[in-house]
């Protein structure tokens, strides 16, 4: 079966986040399912500096407006198609946003072009290539499930996956006319939503299939708490929507053979991890490793609950502990951490920014990571967490909770628990999880039991592979041959 993935974003070419991760792993992890995958990516510099002996499969003269070509390769052990469209996307820093912090005035026009060029392919723009399903990922490739919809031809299957319902792609209607679909498609069963075009909608509405991340999240979004205005169009979709779990890349993320760390380690070695705990303390300025290390790897944003962390910082360090920090977002909570910082020098430490390398030795070095999000649709940094022995404390809330078992005493007796659980959008639980994780620290034994349980936790593609399969199968009533599986 031939599928292609449709994504803004795909690591290791170019990432901003948890998608570029999913669209990344998803290829190789498919492979196994017999499914060759192919990902079509627009042509960043970052991504144009990996490709090395593409061919040209197509020339465009005319993609809204620019001059692109589609250059197929293999790239960082991926085969792409990269849309190669310099007037669109040869910019400097973020594939999303300007150098001064604002989105692009054109991103309408830039996602369009993925989203139309998507289509294009599944209706043989190239040659001898004909994927049987595209499988759109977020708002920037929303599109796409469109133009197949009201297109001259809906023999291509199509897979709309969310990956958060906040970032709708919403644009003006004035931009319609220039978005090459017919009249009829403005409409609630089309592109419209309330006056004007939200692509993410557009892909929800037009999609054989709707997936999100988690199974929790799946349920989530069709209730008005969680899904953003668009749930009565899922509610609608309920027997098309499916919450598939994200899995991790297990050799890119694996502590026994991870080069970022400064001492490499097994759940048989765990406790080796005080090499990396004490590489941490001295790149973010923490004197000395006694008592627990906290991280957050994260968007310093309120949906990643980081206004309960600044509520909650001064209790840590009274408690004992110590925090680092990496990430980068909001203005505002970045000043707050900052001063933070400064309350605590010592005891508190950030690092403003994203260091992939850094966040492996995080992970591999940190006693537990802190996530305390509003919604979170999967979650990667737990997963690694829970590889890495770095215990998860999480929010009750979509893939945190499908993910990590709470370490309360049943929990502990039956020898389960993986991580600490508190309820969400609240800084005292945030806070009672934080003496909580502290108290389990000061239990050694009990605490590496905890460690490495996380860490033979299956948070590999293996079984989401499976369902992704199978739920192709379904779509084009191919079945699964696979008999590995």
């Amino acid at each position: 079966m031939e599928v292609l993935s449709a994504a803004s974003e795909v690591y290791p070419l170019i990432k901003t986040g948890g998608l570029a991760d999913v669209a990344g792993a998803l290829p190789a992890a498919l492979a196994g399912q017999g499914i060759t995958m192919r990902t079509l990516v627009p042509g960043y510099p970052d991504v144009m500096a990996k490709l090395t002996g593409g061919r040209v499969v197509r020339e465009l003269d005319d993609l809204f407006g620019a001059s692109a070509r589609l250059i197929a390769a293999r790239a960082e052990g991926l085969d792409v198609i990269v849309i190669d469209a310099p007037e669109l996307y040869d910019r400097p820093g973020n594939p999303y946003v300007s150098p001064d912090g604002w989105d692009w005035p054109d991103n309408w026009k830039r996602f369009a072009a993925l989203g139309w060029v998507a289509a294009e392919l599944g209706h043989g723009l190239v040659e001898g290539y004909r994927p049987q399903i595209i499988h759109a990922h977020d708002w920037q490739a929303g599109l796409a499930p469109a133009y197949i919809k009201f297109g001259p031809t809906d023999h291509v299957k199509t897979v709309m996956t969310i990956h958060n319902i906040a970032f709708k792609g919403f644009f003006g209607s004035e931009i319609f006319s220039q978005l090459r679909l017919p009249p009829h498609a403005f409409g609630m069963a089309g592109v419209e939503y309330y006056g004007g075009i939200s692509y993410l909608k557009s892909g929800m509405e037009c999609a054989d299939y709707v997936t999100t991340v988690s199974p929790r999240y799946a349920e989530e979004i069709r209730t008005p708490e969680f899904g953003m205005g668009l749930e009565g169009l899922l509610e609608g979709r309920a027997d098309t929507l499916v919450g598939i779990l994200n899995g991790i890349d297990t050799i890119a993320w694996d502590p026994a053979r991870d080069p970022a760390l400064a001492q490499t380690y097994s759940a048989n070695t765990v406790h080796a991890r005080h090499i990396n705990k004490r590489a941490v303390a001295e790149r973010f300025g923490l004197d000395g490793v006694d008592g627990p290390l906290f991280c957050v790897v994260s968007r310093l944003t309120d949906q990643k609950g980081m206004d309960l962390l600044l509520q909650t910082v001064d209790g840590l360090v009274d408690l004992g502990g110590r925090l680092a920090v990496l990430g980068s977002g909001d203005p505002v909570i970045e000043g707050n951490l900052r001063e933070a910082w400064a309350r605590h020098p010592g005891k508190v430490g950030v690092i403003t920014g994203y260091d992939e390398q850094l966040s492996h030795l995080m992970q591999g070095g940190c006693d537990a990571i802190l996530i305390p999000s509003r919604f979170e649709p999967c979650g990667l940094t737990q997963l690694y967490g829970l590889r890495y022995g770095c215990v998860p404390v999480v929010s009750r809330i979509g893939g945190l909770a499908d993910t990590v078992i709470d370490a309360n005493p049943a929990a502990i007796a039956a020898e389960v628990a993986t991580g600490v659980v508190f309820d969400p959008g609240n800084a005292h639980a945030l806070y009672e999880a934080i003496r909580k994780t502290i108290h389990l620290y000061g239990d050694d034994r009990l605490w590496k039991k905890i460690q490495r349980r996380g860490m033979k936790s299956d948070v590999s593609w293996e079984a989401s592979a499976v369902r992704y399969a199978d739920l192709y199968a379904t779509i084009t009533g191919l079945e699964n041959d696979d008999t590995d599986n």
